[in-house]
This record gives C-alpha cells, structure tokens and sequence, in this order.
C-alpha cells in the first residue's frame, strides 16, 4: 500500500515539483535552463537567442548574483514557479546537438 503510494507520487509531478523546490534557484527568480553548464553546445544555443530572451535571462543571473550577495532572496511571491518554469533553452539546444551530430557524420564519410 505504502509502495503504491511512493510510486504515485514519483511518477506524478510531485516529486519534480519536490526535487524543483529543493534546488533553491528559483528563490533568487531563476529558471531551469538559466543554470545550465555553459559548455560549447549552451553557448552557441545562447549564442542563437533571440535578443529579448538574452537580455531577461541576462537580467534574472544579474538579479540573483546581486541577492546572493547580499545574502537574501526574493519574497516568496516572486519565487519562479515550477508550472511558470519554460525551458526556452531546449529547442536551440536541440538544434545544435543535431548539427553538430550531423556534421560528425559528415566528417566519418
């Protein structure tokens, strides 16, 4: 009965949601894809962003640096919820993984 109920709730949001919370960057107003390791595929995703995207998540990093340094977060209403959180990322991500995929075939033959 308990093991059904665990199950449930891992394989609903919840335990995203739960895990989501857990990671604290939303209380400094950050999403998801705004933490992500800038390796050479994040960059040239970045690098693709529209320039209003850039400039609000280039906004939210600044805003968090400068609450961390002053060792406080956002009030709890301005916290990043988990159903607000868009992953603008991925899509750009995605098409650099494939071309470079692409080209890495391209280059065998």
């Amino acid at each position: 009965m308990a093991n059904t109920r665990i199950t449930n709730f891992l394989i609903s949001g919840g335990f995203k949601k739960w895990a989501y919370n857990l990671s604290r960057f939303n209380q400094y107003g950050l999403m998801h894809d705004d933490m992500l390791y800038e390796s050479e595929d994040v960059k040239e995703a970045l690098r693709r962003l529209p320039t209003k995207i850039l400039d609000e998540r280039n906004f939210r990093l600044v805003r968090a640096l400068q609450l961390s340094c002053q060792k406080i977060v956002l009030p709890q209403e301005q916290w990043t919820k988990f159903e607000e959180d868009v992953r603008y990322l991925e899509p750009y991500l995605e098409q650099v993984r494939k071309e470079i995929k692409e080209k890495e075939e391209w280059d065998k033959e």
